[in-house]
């Protein structure tokens, strides 16, 4: 009806591809609504989420089977799976109850300024350097002091482990792994808490879930902090912390190489130094590999390329050293899936590479691919992007 009138007044082309332009865009996998289209139609090329316009949308988030958004007034949007309330909304879905295949608000929530997902909950950072969590708690990545079988389908606070009754504070950032959650507080130190089964929570030790925050270890000195970190990311079993000097820390699962110090295999849950990586300004890490931005916009990748998600060209093995993604450039801002990856160019374009078995790369096809390829998006500009399990989400 709105197009129809439109049409009829003769409305000029150029503002109303301007309108169109203004939309979040998704595709991939959809078995649990994680595309938010109001289906459960797999998507191999881009689809519009439901309800959800760029223009609204200030962060983006993409966990195992759910998305997130953070809308301009501080709320937060939520679709897809479910199954232990990580929407949210107050509901929890069983199988009689089918997930939310469009976007719901997230209750009792506001002054959000970012989110994360990880793979059966979500994280929120409000304005005032606190953090709420909902969803999966069995290994205690709520960080509300409790664990075990314990979910919340509504945000609950993340504590201050030195003072258990009152809200860990002065956090910049969050991220969240599969099942482990990290906050970057404000003077450069990083907190940990959730599953600690491959060292993924940095502090000295391998094993012991812990639903209180931890602090990430200096690895010269285990007494103390790591400090001059600027950016966090969390993998499926391995995190990473970017430092000011443009340097990258990593600790946690290494079985593919996605520590990247130049090893392949065990787990550390003492931070190492990501080798041949320097002037890095941005990090991100999927479920075996990581990637890097570099302040010149190439992009480099290690760990587990078993569906070509280091982009080296190949498909295949593993690779404990960074190395360039190839054919790519001007890139300025990666998301890390499952196993694969999506690069926001300088001139507003979208590549992808990596496993492609749902149609999670965007380009109309299911195969693989080793290189990046260029995803067949309707938006002239990408602004955001998050990449999830087997789906991705641009705006």
């Amino acid at each position: 009806m709105l197009l129809a009138s439109l049409a009829a007044c003769a409305v000029p082309a150029a503002p109303q591809a301007a309108a169109q332009a203004q939309r979040v865009e998704s595709w991939g996998a959809n078995d649990f609504g994680e595309l938010g289209d109001g289906t459960t139609d797999e998507r191999h090329t881009p689809v519009t989420a439901a309800g959800l316009t760029a223009a609204g949308v200030t962060r983006l988030a993409a966990g195992g089977n759910h998305g997130l958004a953070v809308l301009s007034n501080g709320t937060v949007k939520a679709w897809g799976a479910n199954d232990f309330g990580q929407l949210g909304d107050g509901t929890t879905s069983s199988l009689s109850d089918p997930d939310h295949l469009t976007p719901g608000t997230v209750r009792e929530l506001s002054g959000v300024t970012a989110v994360a997902a990880g793979c059966t909950f979500s994280l929120a950072l409000l304005s005032d350097g606190t953090v709420k969590a909902w969803g999966n708690n069995f290994s205690g990545q709520l960080g509300n002091g409790t664990s075990g079988s314990i979910s919340n389908n509504t945000p609950v606070t993340v504590i201050d482990p030195a003072n258990p009754s009152a809200p860990l504070r002065g956090v910049t950032a969050i991220a969240a792994g599969c099942d482990h959650s990290l906050a970057l507080l404000s003077n450069g130190t990083v907190k940990a808490w959730g599953a600690n089964d491959h060292g993924q929570l940095g502090n000295g030790t391998v094993g012991g879930d812990t639903g209180t925050p931890v602090t990430v270890v200096d690895p010269g000195n285990p007494g103390a902090p790591l400090t001059g970190v600027r950016d966090i990311d969390g993998g499926l079993s391995h995190s990473l912390a970017l430092r000011f000097d443009g340097t990258v820390r990593a600790w946690g699962d290494n079985s593919d190489g996605q520590v990247g110090n130049g090893s392949i295999g065990g787990d550390t849950g003492t931070p190492v130094t990501v080798v041949n990586l320097t002037g890095i300004v941005d990090v991100d890490a999927g479920d075996s590999h990581s990637l890097a931005r570099r302040l010149d916009g190439i992009v480099r990748a290690w760990g587990d390329n078993s569906d070509g998600q280091l982009g080296n060209g190949s498909i295949g093995g593993a690779s404990g050293t960074p190395a360039n993604v190839v054919n790519l450039t001007g890139v300025r801002d990666i998301s890390a899936g499952g196993v694969h990856n999506l690069a926001r160019r300088s001139d507003g374009s979208l590549r992808a590479w990596g496993g492609n078995d749902s149609g999670q790369l965007g380009n109309g096809s299911t195969a693989d691919s080793g290189a990046p390829v260029t995803v067949r998006t309707g938006i002239g500009t990408i602004t955001r992007i998050a990449a999830g399990g087997n789906s991705s989400l641009a705006a």
